[in-house]
């Protein structure tokens, strides 16, 4: 756990956004949160009269962990300095908390559970964020339950969850749930024209990032993007009904989603030399370097997930578009149905080379 943790969900990426002096003074807090008119409006409101405990619930990229330093920005004070300090989650009223490994444990929720029973530092109030909370194991959901239910008064707790899995219900029941839908296609375009990405690549990036402002940035450092795309779109194309073209078709696609590691690296890369400036100034991270490298790791395994997802999304349109077009329509809807049947299996962290094999074998050639 680290309260010095770049935002992996909405749009602050890099270890330099939470260094000391960095950040501007905030005037609007809710200004980063982009494409959640709604839960904005939501969080506004409840700043002002908050309850004990919220629950923020949608996919990644769509914003969550930047509204929730935000919300901690305004729930800690009006002044500058206690907001750029909430929303660099450096405020000593601040706590966030994620799971080092993939799962929140009952270690984990303890830490949790102590921190809600201090009392603030500084403002009359206390934030605590847990991010990653639909990966808590049972036993951890039970053990923050009555913390949730009942946070001693100067606590306000907000958990981030990806989903809400059966077991987490009786937690998400005692909160206060606010969605957040995909950023729409609109609004990630509008983003990233802000920021200067060349128009001409702009469709590949928006239908590959799925409403996921932060894949969207990072797409758009990506030279290969459209390559990748014509590569899975030619997928049936290629396929022969025989073994050896579809390990060749595999590979194939593998390296390209190797290549896609590319800017992420690069960005992970840059986040290490921030933090290696800190140990030299401040001496060693031990801890934030384990809890870096550890994100890093997760990073990579998500970003290989969400290229299989493009491509597999990418597979699924070239057998609607044969749907339309009347060309062996029963085919096609069985392919997509067994693209959407692969689509589930990523959940469960298959083996990627199996999976594709699998699939391809199975698909009809064009």
């Amino acid at each position: 756990m680290s309260d010095l943790l770049p935002a992996d969900d909405g749009q602050s990426d890099s270890l330099g956004d939470l260094l000391p002096g960095i950040a501007d003074a905030v005037d609007d807090v809710w200004a980063e949160v982009e494409g959640q008119p709604q839960a904005v409006e939501i969080l506004t409101a409840a700043a002002a009269q908050p309850v004990h405990s919220y629950l923020f619930s949608g996919p990644r990229g769509t914003g969550k962990r930047t509204a929730a330093m935000a919300f901690a920005a305004a729930l800690i004070g009006a002044d500058s300095r206690s907001r750029r300090l909430a929303m660099a989650g450096r405020h000593p009223d601040v706590s966030i908390h994620e799971p080092e490994g993939r799962t929140l444990r009952v270690v984990e929720a303890d830490e949790i559970i102590f921190e809600a029973s201090r009392s603030p530092v500084e403002a009359p109030r206390k934030v605590i964020v847990c991010d990653r909370f639909h990966t808590a194991e049972p036993e951890a959901v039970a053990s923050l339950l009555k913390t949730i239910e009942e946070p001693p008064p100067t606590a306000v707790i907000v958990l981030l969850s990806e989903e809400i899995p059966p077991d987490h219900s009786t937690v998400a029941s005692r909160c206060v749930i606010v969605d957040f839908n995909p950023v729409p296609d609109d609004d990630v375009r509008r983003i990233l024209d802000r920021e200067g990405v060349d128009p001409m690549g702009l469709d590949d990036i928006v239908a590959a990032a799925a409403g996921d402002v932060s894949r969207a940035r990072l797409l758009a450092t990506d030279a290969g993007l459209s390559a990748r795309r014509r590569a899975w779109a030619a997928v049936p194309n290629r396929l022969d009904g025989t073994g050896s073209t579809v390990a060749s078709l595999v590979d194939d696609l593998r390296a390209l989603i190797d290549e896609a590691q590319a800017p992420l690296t690069a960005r992970q890369q840059a986040e290490s030399e921030d933090l290696a400036g800190v140990e030299a100034e401040l001496g060693a991270q031990a801890r934030l370097r384990r809890e870096m490298d550890a994100r890093h790791r997760r990073e990579q395994r998500l970003l290989r997930a969400d290229e299989l997802r493009f491509g597999l999304a990418t597979l699924a349109d070239s057998y609607r578009r044969q749907m339309a077009d009347g060309r062996h329509a029963e085919e096609a809807v069985e392919a997509v149905n067994r693209l959407r049947d692969a689509h589930a299996c990523l959940m469960r962290n298959p083996n990627e080379p199996l999976l594709l094999q699998a699939l391809f074998l199975s698909l009809p050639r064009h």
